[in-house]
């Protein structure tokens, strides 16, 4: 049943060279299988390079670059890490707009290991709970949040994991509330 729960949904993956490749795929993959239709968007046309922690991994071919989307175009939104990845997201102006953009539409976004660095520069993280990579616990307590050490942190809206160990837990976390995200906004 796990198949339509997703059914429907239209999800961007935000991310450029650098990305840690686990953390795109894996979630690509689950978000599919659930019935997603799921886009890897990024800074230029044709394919990104993955990385394996240090080392060069499989290069994912993007779908669609900035300029070609608007985030009104998704319900959803998945930012993977990797640290040159959300490094060069977070000084890109389109792309800190574009992840700011689904915060500002109410949408649900998901974001592991580095990935909160982009969420720090579109200033979406004060008053939230969180979790990432361990590096960035300074950075999002400077910038607001309440940084807390789980495999997977789900405060309104707001998806975040620490590492790829955790995609398992995030990838759960993640489809569940993508496939409610829009139903309880009728409720209040």
């Amino acid at each position: 049943m796990q198949q339509q729960l997703l059914k429907g949904k239209r999800i961007a993956i935000l991310a450029t060279d650098g990305f840690e490749q686990v953390e795109l795929t894996e979630p690509k993959k689950a978000l599919e299988k659930a019935g997603a239709i799921v886009d890897v968007v990024s800074l230029k046309a044709g394919q990104i390079q993955g990385m394996n922690h240090d080392k060069a991994g499989d290069k994912v071919k993007v779908d669609k670059t900035l300029e070609q989307v608007n985030a009104r175009e998704y319900d959803n939104l998945v930012l993977p890490g990797g640290v040159s990845n959300p490094d060069q997201l977070r000084m890109d102006e389109q792309a800190v707009a574009f992840v700011k953009a689904f915060f500002d539409q109410d949408k649900t976004v998901a974001a592991i290991c580095h990935g909160p660095w982009t969420l720090i520069e579109a200033r979406v993280v004060k008053g939230r709970k969180m979790t990432s990579w361990p590096s960035l616990k300074t950075d999002l307590k400077n910038a607001g949040a309440t940084w807390i050490d789980d495999e997977v942190v789900d405060d309104r809206g707001l998806i975040t994991s620490r590492k790829p160990e955790d995609i398992p837990a995030f990838n759960r976390t993640m489809i569940e509330e993508f496939s409610r995200a829009g139903q309880m906004k009728v409720a209040s």
